[in-house]
């Protein structure tokens, strides 16, 4: 059957959410110093990385911090700010894109660091920049079930090796200008984390009520960006056209079983600034009510939009809704309604 998945939630809400700058910071201006070479002999020009997406600069973990460091440390931010026990969670689920190895899973090591329960769930959701919001949905369906009280969903994104890699082969005497381009979305992505505690909602009447939401797959172009921690190919133009066409046609779908004409902030996958001009046109509403931080963060993968709504929570006022979009590599995308 075409068209949308739905999902509707009665009894979950967000207790908190945050965000965990990493703090290296890398310029659009070094990137460009360390290829300068490569854009003179190839005919390319400097500033396209600020020109195109808008990113100004992304940021580096230290080498000594580990994917579940960071991860760690945002669950445990996430928890103590919604005052819950780490021994209360019922589940823990990683939504990185960002993984050190195929297997364990990624998860494990947060658990293990956090210090949860051995009956606390815990595994790995793996859906390219969509993860979190399909890790809210997962959550959500369990503690509506009723099998859990608290769900604890992080994500720590790390691409200090991954730009080492591609800057390395780019810099090369045989780098082409095919290549920088085929390369040029991975420059755009950065390290950073977060994490939410979700909850029953009849035993906090303070958390924010997620509703629901719809999601939609374009699997068609699934060979738009495929990336691992070495080398991402990605055809920027038409991964930018395919991406903005399927959030429409979920956008313009959902119509048909949900209001959404009075969203107070949209808070949408963050890789450019050109990206979230064109959803916003699409949805009739002004670049304002869709806050940013991929100019000083980059593209934070399925951090990107937790990020996002913790560095500018401060904006939201109870009775507010709001909308989180996410749009993933693959391609699929997925929305959520969230009553502030």
């Amino acid at each position: 059957m075409s068209g949308n998945a739905e999902y509707r939630l009665k009894n979950t809400s967000i207790l908190s959410v945050c965000a965990v700058e990493a703090p290296v910071v890398v310029t659009s201006t070094a990137i460009d110093d360390r290829l300068a070479e490569t854009y003179q002999r190839t005919g390319m020009q400097r500033g396209m990385l600020e020109e195109l997406a808008g990113v100004r600069e992304r940021r580096w973990w230290p080498e000594d911090v580990s994917f579940a460091d960071a991860a760690a440390t945002a669950g445990a931010k996430a928890l103590a700010e919604a005052g819950v026990d780490p021994a209360q969670v019922g589940v823990l689920i990683s939504t990185a894109v960002s993984r050190p190895h195929l297997e364990p899973s990624s998860a494990v090591a947060v658990h293990h660091q956090l210090g949860l329960q051995s009956s606390c769930l815990s595994f790995d959701i793996a859906n390219a920049c969509l993860g979190f919001l399909n890790g809210i949905q997962v959550a959500g369906l369990m503690i509506d079930a009723g099998q859990i009280d608290y769900a604890l969903v992080v994500d720590a994104e790390s691409v200090r090796t991954l730009h080492e890699a591609t800057l390395r082969r780019l810099e090369s005497p045989d780098a082409t200008a095919q290549e920088v381009k085929d390369q040029f979305a991975t420059l755009t992505i950065g390290s950073g984390a977060a994490a939410m505690v979700l909850g029953r909602t009849d035993r906090h009447s303070e958390g924010h009520r997620v509703l629901g939401g719809v999601s939609r797959s374009g699997s068609d172009h699934h060979e738009l960006c495929v990336g691992d921690m070495n080398l991402m190919r990605t055809d920027s133009r038409a991964l930018f056209k395919a991406g903005i066409a399927l959030a429409i046609e979920t956008w313009q779908d959902a119509a048909g079983s949900f209001d959404w004409s009075g969203i107070d902030y949209f808070f949408c996958h963050q890789t450019s600034t050109k990206h979230i001009a064109a959803m916003a046109a699409a949805m009739g509403v002004g670049t304002d009510r869709c806050p940013t931080t991929v100019e000083t963060s980059g593209n934070l993968a399925a951090a990107a939009v937790p990020f996002t709504l913790a560095r500018h929570v401060d904006r939201l006022q109870p009775g507010m809704r709001v909308m989180l979009m996410g749009i993933g590599s693959g391609l699929n995308t997925s929305f959520a309604e969230i009553a502030w």
